[in-house]
């Protein structure tokens, strides 16, 4: 009778696999070849200048739209974000990235009619919200292929925010008020892409950014009332409806 110890068949698996595959298992000394050939897409010692910017503005007279009637409103918001950074190593780039951000709302009149024995109306409410950020981050490229016009790149971030809030309802002696004080702390990744139109600028297009958010709220209504909000969310899927596109000057 033969006796097998797990050393043996260990070993007799490691011989019929050479021989089935015609090569050795591999060591951690090894390495492979997957054919990915890295080169200098941006060279060390480039500065690159960039920006984005977006706005979007509405107005609405007397518009329905489902169980909403009536809807008397206006509003805009309005984004700009300028960076820089450096490349202190072929295709790695530290920079930080500055933004402010604007947005108004002032609805007139909004009905919401769910029957009869359900409904109501907003009648003279505005909000307003800006938020100036610094963040700071690192920039990895790769190009794709042996192009030097198409890049990906992926962008670690780290960085700040403080802003203030106003929103109001009503009118005259009726008339009530809310101030808000902002603070936002934001760790996250965001890919990308780059073309280059011509050998110093490009355009580049990022999704999102996936990571964690942290927001504080201090309100105070009416000079009188304190409140306190906390919001915090980790967000780990691409949001393809937070396409944003810049354009990027390399030095």
């Amino acid at each position: 009778m033969q006796h097998y110890t797990i050393r043996t068949v260990t070993i007799r698996l490691i011989v019929v696999f050479t021989l089935f595959f015609g090569t050795s298992l591999p060591t951690a000394a090894q390495t492979f070849n997957r054919g990915i050939d890295q080169t200098a897409f941006i060279p060390k010692g480039q500065w690159l200048l960039g920006g984005s910017f977006s706005y979007s503005e509405n107005t609405n007279s007397d518009f329905k739209w489902l169980v909403l009637n009536d809807i008397t409103a206006q509003g805009y918001t309005f984004k700009l974000s300028p960076y820089f950074a450096y490349f202190i190593r072929d295709n790695i780039g530290l920079g930080a990235r500055l933004g402010y951000s604007r947005s108004y709302t002032e609805i007139n009149s909004l009905n919401l009619d769910l029957g009869d024995d359900l409904s109501f109306g907003i009648n003279d409410y505005a909000n307003v919200q800006h938020t100036f950020n610094a963040a700071f981050f690192a920039r990895t490229y790769i190009n794709l292929g042996e192009s030097k016009r198409f890049g990906l790149y992926s962008e670690m971030r780290a960085g700040i925010g403080i802003g203030r809030g106003k929103n109001s309802s009503g009118t005259g002696a009726t008339q009530t008020g809310t101030f808000q004080r902002i603070t936002e702390f934001q760790l996250g990744f965001s890919p990308g892409m780059t073309v280059f139109v011509n050998n110093f600028a490009a355009v580049d297009v990022s999704i999102g950014v996936m990571g964690f958010d942290f927001k504080w709220i201090d309100q105070t209504t009416n000079q009188v009332e304190h409140s306190h909000r906390r919001e915090s969310k980790g967000n780990f899927k691409i949001d393809i409806f937070s396409i944003s596109i810049g354009m990027s000057f390399y030095m």
